[in-house]
């Protein structure tokens, strides 16, 4: 089967490598609103569909189209990308001696047009974080492209995080041990 990541996100073409599977990417622009009555893993399970239905093309019967959505979710409110660097530093202060859920909703559109949709979560700890490591981090790694202002790669998961339950992949924007025995399954 070939595989299609519908993606912009370098991170995720990175994970999806570490698989060795070999794949193509193409980038899809949808429309990532969400209703709003929907609550923390809906979200992106939502947005992931919504960029699996924006894919327009048709898939060949051998090939299966990959699509995925990531989240921060803290206190009832979801951390998307900031707006700038003020908006980072704020979440970043929200997200400080806490612990928040990392959500990500993943698609595989088949050629037949039917879908299989999951989503995976990650509960993250934050260390109390000082304003000058927040500064620190927000200056050097400007984390505007990233949910919650972070990657869990980058210096502020080495020096932040005290705890992480679930997968660490799926806190970088995709889950690929799940996402591989889902793709195990198609393959059969």
């Amino acid at each position: 089967m070939r595989l299609i990541l519908g993606s912009k996100s370098p991170r995720r073409r990175e994970l999806l490598a570490g698989l060795d599977i070999p794949f193509s990417v193409v980038d899809i622009n949808a429309d990532e609103h969400w209703p709003t009555e929907l609550q923390a893993g809906d979200i992106p399970l939502y947005i992931s569909r919504a960029k699996a239905q924006a894919f327009g093309q048709s898939l060949a019967d051998d090939e299966l189209l990959i699509t995925a959505d990531t989240i921060v979710w803290c206190d009832g409110q979801m951390l998307g990308k900031p707006a700038d660097e003020a908006d980072a530093r704020r979440m970043l202060r929200l997200l400080s001696g806490r612990t928040h859920q990392v959500y990500t909703g993943v698609t595989l559109l088949y050629a037949d047009g039917h879908s299989d949709s999951f989503v995976d979560a990650t509960d993250v700890t934050f260390r109390s974080l000082t304003d000058d490591e927040i500064d620190y981090y927000v200056d050097r790694y400007h984390p505007l492209d990233k949910a919650g202002a972070y990657g869990i790669q980058e210096w502020i998961g080495y020096v932040g995080c005290t705890a992480l339950h679930g997968s660490y992949f799926n806190v970088m924007g995709l889950p690929v041990e799940r996402l591989y025995e889902r793709l195990k399954k198609a393959k059969d």
